[in-house]
């Protein structure tokens, strides 16, 4: 596993020149839940997309300024068998953990942890008022790392890299490289490339994406448009796997802000109980044998 941490300037880059774009496949609307202490989200990657959208397993988005629907937070609770991301637009959040790690998450920092063999961490609000808005992600593991050591890193807002263009699109490389610009943390085998891109209104901008590569856009400000589809405000657009696509154009209809994440698929069986992810049902049991008997701490 690599990671690299700089702590730059924003620098104007030249876009990508693609030959065509991947199209939208699919739009999703999230579903309304909740999780945790009763922290309200809205779940946008759900479990029937796992296989579409392998190596993900799921986004959360949460967006509130009522406490009421945040101060419970995520207390303690046990992971196995694959990564979380959690990006913070506004708020602060603290996190704990069995392995000794601890850390506060806050506007624009990105907290990546790796549960592997299994943790169990909680995440709670720092703040009894204001807005808490941000996103989890999971990230599966391949079978052969689903029992690694666990992980944990912060990454507070300064330490994410970013680029401009000569239109003043901004886009901030959390994961993997674009047009150029290597983010903050890079895996050798799901490859994910995960962007938050801020469009001004009629603004296009374009990245290369693998062809093989799963891919899908959030829109969490605004709309856009992917190969003449609209994309509105909390919508997902899944982008399409055409073979002759060598990457993907978005178009802002009025300002925006959107999530790009991409990753190279694991083609591998998921099996999910929970908060454990693995290969197959033993290894569920394993896992929540594992819990009960106090062995992931």
């Amino acid at each position: 596993m690599q990671t690299t941490t700089r702590i730059t300037q924003a620098t104007q880059v030249t876009q990508a020149t693609l030959r065509q774009s991947r199209g939208i496949e699919r739009l999703v609307e999230g579903v309304a839940t909740s999780d945790g202490a009763g922290v309200k989200l809205t779940r946008v990657l759900t479990g029937q997309l796992q296989h579409r959208l392998d190596p993900y397993l799921m986004l959360d988005a949460f967006s509130s300024d009522d406490p009421n629907d945040y101060i419970g937070g995520f207390p303690d609770h046990p992971h196995r068998g694959f990564e979380t991301i959690t990006y913070m637009l506004s708020g602060r959040m603290r996190h704990r953990d069995s392995a000794g790690n601890e850390g506060l998450l806050e506007n624009g920092g990105v907290q990546w942890m790796t549960a592997g063999r299994g943790v169990i961490h909680s995440e709670l609000p720092e703040q009894e008022n204001g807005v808490m808005e941000g996103f989890q992600l999971w990230l599966n593991l391949p079978a052969r790392d689903k029992m690694t050591e666990p992980w944990y890193r912060d990454f507070p807002s300064a330490a994410i890299p970013e680029y401009r263009t000569a239109d003043e699109i901004t886009v901030r490389v959390i994961a993997g490289t674009s047009n150029g610009v290597a983010g903050a943390v890079s895996r050798a085998d799901t490859e994910p490339l995960y962007l938050d891109i801020h469009l001004p209104a009629g603004c296009a901008y374009s990245t290369a994406l693998p062809a093989g590569h799963n891919a899908f856009i959030y829109v969490y400000r605004g709309a856009v448009q992917v190969a003449g589809t609209l994309v509105g405000s909390r919508r997902m657009g899944i982008l399409s796997n055409a073979t002759e696509a060598d990457g993907v154009t978005i178009t802002a209809t009025e300002d925006a802000r959107l999530l790009l994440i991409a990753g190279k698929p694991l083609h591998q069986p998921i099996v999910q109980y929970g908060p454990f992810v693995m290969n197959t049902q033993a290894e569920i049991h394993q896992a929540l044998d594992d819990f009960r008997a106090g062995r992931l701490a």
